[in-house]
C-alpha cells in the first residue's frame, strides 16, 4: 500500500454558526488560546507524517493563506526587538509543511469540496481532515488511522460514540466489529443525519478520513441532495459497493470546535494544559462563584 502523504482540508464554508465573528474572517482562523483552530489540525497532520497539505478555500479565506505564508516584515520587527521566542514561533508556522490551495467557487457540500482536490491529490490514497474537530491524543488521531489503513488496506473513517439525543447531527455508520480489534468496524452502511431513534448505531462519523482515489469517481457519480449539495457520506456509500470501508473508534478526546459551546470547552481545556497559563487560569476558575 502507498503511504499517506497528502491531506485535504475543506475550508470554504461560511461559518454561519459563529456569526457575527465570522462575517469578515474565516471560522478556521478563530483562536483557541493563541493559535487558530486550523493550525491544531495541520499540526496533527504533520505529527502523523503527512508532507503536503491541500486546503480547499473560498471567498473571504485569504487570512488562511496569509497565516501560513512567510511574513518578512513581522519577522524583521521581532528580530529587531530581540523577541526570539516569538520569532521562532512565527517562522515555524510558515516552515511547517508544504501547502497548496484550490478554490471552491460555491459551497456545495463536503463531497464537492473533496472533489475539488482531485487534480492535486492524483492517483494515491489521501487524508481528509476537518478543522472543526480538534482531537487531543498522545498518538495523533490521523497516525492511528494510518496504522489501520496499513493493516486493512481500505478507506478508514473516524467514528465516535455519541449520545442518542445528539446522533441526528451526524452521519452514522452501521458496522460490525472486526475480530481481534473492537475499535475497527467493517461498515455495512451509512446514514446521513438520521432521526432520533432511527440511527443504525451510536457510532457517529467524525472529521477524519483516509480515502482511496476511487472516491473521486464515486463522488462524480453521486447525485446532489435536496439542498443541491454533494454529500461525502453518499459518495462513500457508493464506494462501499465496490470495496470494503472501515470505521475506526479512535483513542483521544475530541472537541467540536464547530459550535460555540464546544469551542468554549476546548479553549478552557487547552488553556489549562498550558505550562504558562494553566496554574493561574485554574486558580481563576476556582475563584468564580458559580
Amino acid at each position: 500500500m502507498m503511504k499517506i502523504r497528502k491531506a485535504v482540508f475543506p475550508a470554504a464554508g461560511l461559518g454561519t454558526r459563529f456569526l457575527p465573528a465570522t462575517k469578515a474572517q474565516p471560522k478556521e482562523m478563530l483562536p483557541l488560546v493563541d493559535k487558530p483552530i486550523i493550525q491544531y489540525v495541520i499540526e496533527e497532520a504533520v505529527a502523523s507524517g503527512i508532507t503536503r497539505i491541500l486546503i480547499v478555500t473560498g471567498k473571504g479565506k485569504n487570512a488562511i493563506e496569509d497565516h501560513f505564508d512567510v511574513s518578512k516584515e513581522l519577522e524583521r520587527l521581532l528580530e529587531e526587538r530581540g523577541q526570539t521566542d516569538l520569532l521562532e514561533q512565527v517562522r515555524s508556522i510558515s516552515n511547517m509543511i508544504n501547502i497548496s490551495y484550490v478554490r471552491q467557487g460555491e459551497s456545495l457540500g463536503l463531497g464537492h469540496a473533496v472533489l475539488m482536490a482531485k487534480d492535486l491529490v492524483g492517483d494515491e490514497p489521501f487524508a481528509v481532515m476537518l478543522g472543526d474537530d480538534i482531537i487531543d491524543s498522545p498518538v495523533p488521531c490521523m497516525k492511528q488511522m494510518m496504522d489501520v489503513f496499513d493493516h486493512y488496506g481500505g478507506p478508514v473513517i473516524a467514528v465516535q460514540q455519541v449520545p442518542g439525543d445528539e446522533i441526528s447531527a451526524y452521519g452514522v455508520i452501521d458496522g460490525v466489529a472486526e475480530a481481534g480489534n473492537d475499535r475497527v468496524y467493517r461498515i455495512r452502511d451509512m446514514v446521513e443525519k438520521p432521526k432520533k431513534g432511527e440511527a443504525p448505531s451510536d457510532l457517529a462519523i467524525i472529521g477524519r478520513y483516509i480515502l482511496t482515489p476511487d472516491i473521486f469517481e464515486a463522488l462524480e457519480e453521486t447525485p446532489r441532495d435536496a439542498g443541491g449539495e454533494i454529500q461525502l457520506t453518499n459518495g462513500l456509500r457508493r464506494l462501499r459497493e465496490k470495496r470494503d470501508l472501515y470505521g475506526y473508534r479512535f483513542e483521544g478526546t475530541r472537541h467540536d470546535a464547530g459550535n460555540k459551546l464546544g469551542f468554549l470547552k476546548a479553549t478552557v481545556e487547552f488553556a489549562l494544559k498550558r505550562q504558562d497559563l494553566g496554574t493561574p487560569f485554574r486558580a481563576y476558575l476556582k475563584s468564580l462563584k458559580l
